[in-house]
């Protein structure tokens, strides 16, 4: 369950002005967006929505015109860049759809990169690099390097390597969209799992309906503006709850047993 009163995210009134020649473009408009602590999200639009300028802002690479953004009470719009490399590093664990592993270090060495700086010894490292690849289910692959790991195996690895930090949010910029269907499904059910299991906040970029209805909540941009929302299938599963009926659920349910209304359409989502 997500903690209602716990925003890990606060965005208010965001914007995002470039300038294309002597044309001002206008990539976030008036953006509002609140992200709890233990959620799972989507954020889905056509290409030039936004998407990309809105990742980049709370992954804290680029800044907003104007407007607030607070990352677990930070306000990182006006944090100066020699403090804001830490937030970076303390507080956002990412998840590209390349993989972005270093091909000349093994899985274990790879996760263990973003805890160098630290104050961690080099034996705190390497126990809990092992300890996360083997969360993301990589034991007994720790001395692998990328090109022996298939690609559903590097993105794993991607994964614990984001979480080296205990993360307050793991952003995911298309993790799927490397991955053929079989592994797809996988690492959206190992996104899942780290969301409830270990409360892990997950907010990812998606152009996959499929991927994106197994979040908890899926957000539509178009022209820079957040302009629908729909309940993924994740939410139920947390919930056990039919979003139609309220019937209790079993986690494996994609159907209501009682309604047989399915969990999750994908239907208008992209009809504004």
């Amino acid at each position: 369950m997500s903690n209602i009163n716990q925003p890990v995210l606060k965005i208010e009134n965001l914007n995002k002005t470039y300038m294309l020649g002597k044309r001002e473009v206008n990539a976030l408009s008036e953006l509002n967006l609140i992200v709890n602590k233990g959620e799972f999200i989507a954020i889905m639009g056509p290409s030039g929505s936004g998407k990309t300028t809105l990742l980049n802002i709370i992954g804290c690479i680029d800044k907003p015109t104007s407007g607030t953004i607070l990352i677990d009470d930070v306000d990182v719009g006006n944090t100066p860049e020699d403090k804001l490399y830490k937030v970076r590093r303390d507080k956002m664990g990412f998840v590209f759809q390349t993989f972005n592993l270093l091909p000349y270090l093994n899985a274990r060495e790879n996760v263990e990169l973003p805890m160098e700086g630290k104050t961690l010894t080099k034996e705190q490292r390497r126990k809990r690099a092992s300890e996360l690849l083997a969360l993301v289910g990589l034991s007994g692959r720790e001395n692998h390097r990328p090109q022996r790991l298939s690609a559903g195996e590097q993105q794993r690895v991607a994964i614990a390597r984001a979480l080296a930090n205990n993360p307050a949010i793991l952003l995911a910029d298309e993790p799927t969209g490397n991955l053929d269907s079989k592994n797809k499904q996988e690492i959206m059910k190992l996104l899942a799992n780290l969301n409830i299991q270990q409360g892990t906040t997950i907010i990812m970029v998606s152009h996959d309906t499929d991927a994106a209805r197994h979040t908890e909540r899926m957000l539509l941009l178009k022209d820079g503006k957040i302009v629908k929302e729909k309940e993924g299938l994740h939410s139920a599963k947390k919930n056990n709850k039919c979003p139609h009926c309220g019937s209790t659920l079993a986690v494996t349910d994609d159907m209501c047993p009682k309604c047989k209304k399915h969990i999750f359409t994908a239907d208008d989502f992209y009809t504004t």
